[in-house]
């Protein structure tokens, strides 16, 4: 049923929770399971600026602590997973990864870490349920 899966994360709870399913099904379906965190550049101003330079170096070091983690806990559950830090905008950037992947399913966190609207769907996940040719499983 599920041969590839994505699932983004930026280390907030639901996040934590979708990394769980993912892990869940993968195991179940012996599927590979990517990982991707997603540095929000626009968020930061120009890179040439030395502050938002740190600000993102910061970022990027932070995802890859999240996704090695994440690998480690996989490979706990026998599941094969690999990982991508990538820049950008977090909904194009999930849509882009799971083109690439050809991903069966994405499972994506219903809210992430700036809780825009408390108890809603965020903005991320809404628009990648939204504009997604592939299913998606919020949790």
């Amino acid at each position: 049923m599920y041969d590839t899966i994505l699932v983004p994360t930026d280390g907030s709870d639901p996040a934590n929770r979708a990394v769980e399913h993912a892990l869940t099904l993968a195991d179940r379906y012996d599927a590979d399971v990517h990982a991707l965190y997603c540095v929000e550049t626009h968020r930061y101003g120009e890179p040439a600026l030395s502050s938002a330079e740190i600000v993102l170096t910061r970022l990027e070091d932070q995802g890859q602590a999240m996704l090695e983690d994440l690998e480690s806990r996989a490979d706990n559950v026998g599941v094969n997973c690999e990982w991508k830090v990538c820049h950008g905008r977090p909904w194009e950037e999930v849509q882009q990864r799971a083109d690439e992947l050809d991903a069966d399913l994405v499972v994506i966190g219903f809210q992430g870490q700036s809780h825009e609207r408390p108890g809603k769907i965020g903005s991320v996940a809404e628009r990648v349920v939204r504009t997604a040719d592939r299913p998606v499983l919020t949790a």
